[in-house]
């Protein structure tokens, strides 16, 4: 039985739409609303005349004229029984083994209603953001189909919690505070870790560094050098080392008060980095043996005849830099004597497109959105280019924008299972895009459905983009779990005679293609519209741009159809 069902949402975040996407897939009805206040609730529940409210992400409670007529489930990302608003930021503190997401049914009392389903999982070391998007929403999804499937039945009855039971460890803890994850670089690396952690990537962890307060981000242990706690030991991509009570830990963005976050070394300033040296910054590399542990963005590594090429980009944001020198990378990986490159992004996200914030932070940023954008079609251009090699994009994790153009210009594009992508750029104060899309996307999966994908502003899951084409492959329960998969496809797909025919494939295609109608002309009719966006007298996009930066923008209410009816209607009307 299909549902009509409203998610109530403080931010339709990647939880939010992969439980979209999921619910979708199982033929639901689902109305968003970006629930700002009581008011926008009632609005919408009266709108929508939902059967069943989702809160998959809600920071405000709902209004009890709401929950006690029209049942509400909450989901909170805390074991049975965990209750309050820092849930994730404590387990990752306090070093839970495990932890858990509960869906339970709105109530009088804050995440104490009855329960309706729970899932478990390993922690690992990550940032709290990290977790949210890979562990917690896996979780979240699995529960929440459950609690739905259970609501479906009408024969279900949701469990008080019992703290008296045996079973239930969790508890009501308060908000964390600033003072409960301050650092003193006297600490030992893996205090200061999970206080980083804890608080990364909101609101960061507060620290004093060369003599500036600031919130921290992006820690990495850094394996070899060493200095007096406090100390900078070192520079690197726009992060620094500093010295720690037992070892030193890379630190990629800070925040000053009131300010938005950036690469630590812009943060800093060249006076406070005066003196410090710059660390070799040339990817790090893993071949016949030899291997960096040390920090790095970009990381390239070999297995047999199949080059892997990592880009952990942080909130998957690329700047000017990043993406000149993730091209330098892509060369150098393409002049080496292998049959496959395969591009692996981050472990977190693939890639969200150009960098808004160091956009915002820029003397001129019409200009330097501009330089960021001709940078991301240089990368997207030299990988369409390629045919010396079998070119996979492997999507560990989520990505927007851009960042789906950049996967798509690939031969092939896999992605973890539960991956979300947002294959559109109009949401950004109605930016155009570039990357060579409107070659791209419609290469994928035709002119009608590329402008539906670009003109509806909404997630697709990996289900409805294999199913369309817009992927060729979604597999993996897991980050681990994916990446194992990949390797032994990868090497299956690097046999010579098949490398052979794919690329003589590939070569005749981009003939037709460019006899068509040339690369360039789609980069320079793309171009043509960004420049009126960055340039022109519309303010738009510097308007949207701001917004989202300082954490100030408010989406407005949506009804979100499945790609698939897109498809149907076309092939109804062809």
């Amino acid at each position: 039985m299909a549902l009509r069902i409203l998610f109530l949402c403080t931010a339709y975040n990647g939880l939010a739409q992969r439980a979209w996407a999921e619910l979708s897939e199982l033929g639901h009805q689902i109305a968003v609303q970006v629930a700002s206040d009581a008011d926008t609730m009632r609005a919408a529940v009266a709108r929508e005349r939902p059967q069943l409210i989702v809160a998959p992400m809600l920071k405000s409670a709902i209004p009890d004229d709401i929950w006690t007529r029209h049942t509400c489930l909450i989901v909170h990302p805390g074991i049975v029984g965990d209750r309050g608003p820092s849930s994730l930021d404590w387990a990752i503190l306090e070093g839970e083994p495990d932890w858990g997401v509960t869906v339970l049914q709105a109530a009088a009392e804050m995440d104490a209603g009855d329960i309706w389903a729970s899932a478990g999982f390993a922690m690992r070391g990550a940032s709290k953001s990290q977790l949210y998007r890979h562990e917690v929403t896996d979780a979240a999804v699995r529960a929440l189909l459950q609690a739905v499937e259970r609501f479906e039945s009408g024969e279900y009855r949701p469990q008080p919690l019992d703290y008296t039971r045996a079973d239930v460890r969790g508890r009501l803890r308060a908000s964390m505070r600033p003072a409960d994850r301050s650092l003193d670089w006297a600490m030992d690396d893996a205090t200061l870790l999970a206080r980083i952690r804890s608080g990364d990537s909101s609101p960061g962890a507060r620290g004093e560094i060369a003599g500036l307060r600031c919130h921290v981000f992006g820690a990495h242990v850094e394996p070899s050098l060493r200095g007096r706690p406090g100390e900078l030991l070192g520079q690197r991509d726009g992060a620094v080392c500093i010295a720690t009570g037992d070892g030193a830990l890379w630190l990629s963005h800070l925040r000053e008060k009131d300010g938005i976050k950036l690469p630590a070394t812009r943060v800093l300033g060249e006076k406070r980095l005066h003196g410090i040296v710059a660390r070799a910054s040339k990817p790090a590399t893993s071949v016949a043996g030899r291997r960096d542990h040390g920090y790095r963005q970009i990381r390239y590594r070999e297995i047999g005849a199949v080059g892997y090429l990592h880009f952990d980009f942080y909130n998957g944001a690329m700047s000017t830099a990043q993406c000149d020198r993730l091209r330098t990378a892509f060369l150098q990986a393409r002049r080496r004597p292998t049959r496959t490159i395969v591009l692996m992004g981050g472990s977190d996200i693939w890639s969200n497109g150009i960098h808004l914030n160091t956009i915002q932070a820029a003397a001129d940023p019409a200009l330097e959105s501009w330089r960021n954008i001709l940078a991301m079609n240089a990368l997207v251009r030299e990988i369409v280019l390629t045919d010396s090699h079998l070119v996979i994009s492997a999507m560990q994790g989520n990505s927007g924008a851009g960042g789906v153009i950049l996967a798509l210009a690939a031969d092939q594009v896999w992605a973890r299972r539960g991956a979300v992508m947002n294959p559109h750029y109009k949401g950004m104060g109605g930016l155009y895009g570039s990357e060579y899309w409107t070659y791209l996307l419609p290469r994928r999966v035709g002119e009608t459905l590329a402008q539906e994908l670009t003109e509806g502003l909404r997630p697709i899951g990996t289900a409805g983009a294999k199913r369309i084409g817009l992927i060729d492959a979604a597999f993996g329960a897991s980050g681990a779990d994916f990446v194992a998969h990949v390797e032994q496809r990868a090497e299956r797909a690097s046999d010579p005679a098949s490398v052979r025919k794919a690329l003589a494939s590939k070569r005749r295609r981009r003939a037709i293609d460019e006899r068509r109608k040339p690369l360039e002309s789609y980069g320079a009719e793309e171009l043509a519209h960004m420049y009126r966006n960055f340039f022109g007298t519309d303010r738009s996009y510097h308007e949207a741009r701001h917004r989202f930066v300082h954490k100030c923008c408010v989406a407005p209410s949506c009804e979100v159809a499945p790609v698939e009816a897109v498809v149907a209607r076309d092939r109804a009307t062809a």
